[in-house]
């Protein structure tokens, strides 16, 4: 939130992918993907929705969750992290703010590689977070 490439609505906190966009690349992996809507529905399903997003595109760093599912306190109040925030962040804290090399499936590269991405890319100011996927 703090460097702008993300905010907050109704308890969750949403990845700005217009603002990334001005600064960064985005889709680095999927840019030929032919349909993004159909990838996100398929890749996330409900996950994909949320009220107050300025996109559908844009993507949690942090869900408000819903009665019954499980929850951590945070400055946004009860929730969870988001999907692909977890990746991220695990990655880095081990193998730091630049990966050599990040595996993964090509079933995966939109939405969930491409986010990873561009999370890491803004979260350290980076251009490029992983040198070969």
């Amino acid at each position: 939130i703090d460097n702008g490439f993300a905010y907050e609505a109704q308890g969750s906190v949403y990845f700005d992918i217009r603002a990334f966009s001005k600064t960064h690349s985005y889709r680095k992996l999927s840019w030929n993907e032919a349909s993004m809507l159909s990838a996100l529905a398929e890749a996330e399903g409900a996950l994909s929705s949320g009220e107050g997003k300025r996109t559908e595109f844009d993507f949690a760093l942090w869900k408000k969750s819903k009665p019954g599912e499980p929850s951590w306190e945070s400055p946004w109040g009860g929730g969870r992290p988001g999907w692909h925030i977890e990746c991220s962040v695990m990655a880095s804290e081990i193998l730091g703010d630049t990966l050599d090399v990040h595996g993964g499936g090509i079933d995966l590269c939109f939405p969930h590689h491409d986010n990873e991405l561009a999370q890491a890319e803004a979260y350290y100011g980076h251009q490029q977070w992983v040198n070969y996927f």
